[in-house]
């Protein structure tokens, strides 16, 4: 399994959109957007056949399915150290609209939201887009150390989200239980709500424990969203389908009102949530096997850009994205254009555009292929120097 003979490239080139193989001329490797190059599950393949086979495709609950209710908590509860109820749980559509939602939810015209610098470009996209300002709080661009007298200093009168993305991308962190304690006593202390994106919550390695933000105390129980989605542990994202979770059934009710997922304004499609609701509860081993795959591209990728005196890596401790840090003087879309040009590889620009500015001197680049794939575009971009 996930090796080039269990890649369909002509149907990647017709369907694998954002920057990957649909939207490149031929002989360019796209290790761009996070999105796996390998197919489905067959678990999900087969659980979307059985759903339609009787030829109905009905109204669902508008806050979404049980069965997906029911299967979202569960992982949460056994995986990430969750104590969610399937009724603290609202399907959206994808981990993005759940973060808009909340942006939309929490913040009024003026008011503040701080994100971490470098961090993935939907946290300013969806509080910008909900009409909110952003602050800015560093975080090392090799580890995803926090900055905590930073992100003390930035609360005013007007801030009224912290938005963490645990794990980090595109760092790679996976944020212990003691970090997120301090978050949820920093937003305690200045009644202020947290956000967590923790779509890539499944793809951590080394058997490091993940926490998630809700778990750690009363605190962050009480004022906070989670966000979920399935489409880079299950490579479903044309499906687009995600969660938003809170503890506090009223507080969720309210959100669930407001953000129109009481009618059929909103809603998920039906075929989407029994496609999540399979690969958790039947695709776990092909997941398991997808993750030590990831595992030995992410070493590959780090030994050879270790050696490659151009690139100097991070290590990541969860996600299929690296970092690494530009060591020959070009600056972050300088170094992409050239490798696109000269190597025939597409990666991503650490520009503020995609990351923030603290961003800038390093590239993203996504090993979620097969190890063939990954070694050509790793040694394409190496040799282009």
């Amino acid at each position: 399994m996930f090796t080039n003979k269990d890649i369909n490239f002509e149907a990647l080139k017709r369907k694998a959109y954002n920057g990957r193989w649909a939207t490149l001329e031929n002989g360019i490797i796209p290790l761009t957007a996070a999105d796996p190059d390998f197919r489905m599950s067959p678990e999900i393949e087969q659980g979307i056949i059985e759903y339609i086979k009787d030829g109905y495709l009905s109204y669902g609950p508008f806050s979404g399915i049980p069965e997906f209710k029911k299967s979202v908590a569960k992982h949460f509860n056994t995986e990430k150290n969750g104590s969610f109820t399937p009724e603290n749980v609202l399907a959206v559509n994808s981990a993005a609209q759940g973060m808009f939602l909340v942006a939309k939810y929490v913040l009024g015209p003026g008011d503040e939201a701080i994100i971490f610098d470098p961090v993935d470009f939907l946290f300013k996209k969806t509080v910008e887009a909900a009409g909110g300002n952003i602050k800015l709080c560093a975080v090392d661009s090799k580890t995803g150390e926090i900055d905590f007298e930073m992100l003390t200093s930035l609360i005013s009168s007007k801030t009224k989200l912290i938005s963490i993305c645990n794990p980090h991308n595109p760092v790679g962190r996976v944020y212990s239980k003691e970090i997120l304690i301090k978050i949820s006593e920093i937003a305690e202390a200045h009644n202020l709500w947290v956000m967590s994106d923790e779509i890539w919550s499944d793809i951590v390695y080394d058997k490091k424990e993940f926490n998630t933000y809700s778990s750690v105390s009363e605190a962050a129980k009480k004022k906070s969203f989670t966000v979920f989605g399935f489409s880079k542990s299950f490579g479903i994202a044309g499906l687009r389908i995600g969660a938003v979770l809170c503890n506090d059934q009223e507080l969720l009710d309210d959100f669930t009102e407001k953000s129109q997922f009481n009618s059929t304004i909103e809603g998920v499609s039906t075929l989407s949530q029994i496609a999540a609701s399979v690969a958790i509860e039947k695709a776990k081993p092909w997941f398991n096997d997808f993750l030590e795959h990831l595992q030995h591209n992410r070493d590959l990728a780090y030994s050879m850009l270790s050696n490659s005196g151009i690139l100097t890596p991070n290590l990541p401790e969860a996600t299929f994205v690296i970092f690494p840090k530009i060591e020959n003087g070009f600056s972050s879309e300088a170094f992409t254009q050239h490798v696109l040009k000269e190597g025939k590889v597409a990666v991503v620009p650490g520009s503020e555009r995609w990351f923030g500015k603290g961003a800038e001197g390093h590239i993203r680049i996504c090993f979620s292929t097969s190890r063939e794939i990954l070694e050509e575009g790793l040694s394409r971009i190496i040799k282009s120097f």
